[in-house]
């Protein structure tokens, strides 16, 4: 088994391709141990010592370290990635069902916005999205109001030093020009 890496926007997080589809469907983010028991294969990458967060995509995986080197760090996460998909486990545990919780869940905006709502989610689907999990992470819908879009980063994008200039300079000024009525986008 080969596994490619890359580099990501944010030196905290590398991203690794196993050559194998990680997920059918969704995503899915672990920020700590406790939360990663769902998921064998995020379990063993939080055994590697230094390892901070790990994210699934449809066909790669991408880890956040401490201030660890990641010449460190890379030998031991892919040896994890190695064992994991070789082991024959699932990437999830109980079923893919975990995988793919609705990232609609606690959204938040008014009934008279729904047009708003639908257009900004649209575009971030087909521009946004699909740009962002090149860099290993993603950036999903959680409200509006006000004419402030809320946003939420996760996988390379959550703590990356580029994140705000990517709101601000990339996504703000997209959707401003196809929602007159947005405003302003923050990161929640």
């Amino acid at each position: 088994m080969f596994i490619q890496t890359e580099a990501t926007p944010n030196p905290a997080t590398l991203k690794f391709l196993p050559g194998k589809v990680v997920l059918e469907s969704g995503t899915a983010e672990f920020r700590s141990a406790a939360e990663a028991e769902k998921s064998p294969l995020a379990a063993r990458l939080f055994d590697v010592p230094g390892v901070t967060g790990v994210y699934f995509g449809y066909d790669f995986i991408t880890v956040s370290k401490s201030d660890a080197e990641w010449q460190h760090l890379k030998p031991a996460i892919l040896g994890s990635i190695m064992e994991h998909f070789m082991s024959g486990q699932p990437v999830m545990g109980g079923g893919s069902a975990m995988a793919e919780a609705t990232d609609e869940e606690g959204e938040f905006f008014d009934e008279g916005d729904e047009t708003v709502v639908a257009t900004i989610k649209e575009l971030l689907e087909t521009r946004v999205r699909p740009a962002v999990a090149q860099d290993g992470g993603d950036i999903t819908f959680k409200g509006y109001k006000d004419g402030t879009v809320y946003l939420n980063m996760k996988g390379a994008c959550a703590g990356c030093p580029s994140s705000t200039a990517t709101l601000k300079h990339g996504v703000q000024n997209l959707l401003k020009h196809f929602v007159p009525e947005v405003q302003a986008v923050e990161s929640l």
